[in-house]
């Protein structure tokens, strides 16, 4: 089992930066694949970033290559996604999730039901 919570979340202006953050607990090492996917209010949950054990790959959606980091930092079992130059659509709530297996082909870390753990979310907020 594997407990995930997500913290860093807030209300920040158009332009600002803010870094979110997810700790695993319980099976951490289990924790091969760890994404960040957000969900604004009547829109479908959509991938934002995944982090690959192996490798140390990342990938990123398109809308927010270039302006969101996702990095880990092993030892305090955690994740943590950098939002930098942040707009207004990026307001959502964040959800951080984790997969226990690699999968087949990288296109599938896109999708949610990919990952076999969840978080309950943070709340990101951008104002102009």
């Amino acid at each position: 089992q594997v407990q995930l919570a997500e913290s860093g979340g807030g209300l920040v202006q158009a332009g600002g930066s803010l870094r979110l953050s997810c700790v695993a607990s319980g099976r951490t090492f289990s924790t091969l694949v760890m994404g960040w996917f957000r969900q604004a209010p009547g829109k479908e949950r959509e991938f934002v970033a995944v982090s690959i054990w192996s490798g140390s790959s990342a990938y990123y959606a398109d809308s927010v290559k270039g302006r969101f980091t996702i990095s880990r930092d092993n030892a305090k079992n955690t994740v943590h996604l950098l939002l930098d130059n942040l707009k207004a659509e990026d307001t959502a709530v964040y959800y951080c999730a984790a997969r226990l297996t690699y999968a087949n082909r990288n296109v599938d870390y896109v999708r949610v039901d990919a990952y076999d753990y969840w978080g309950q979310g943070t709340q990101v907020t951008v104002s102009s």
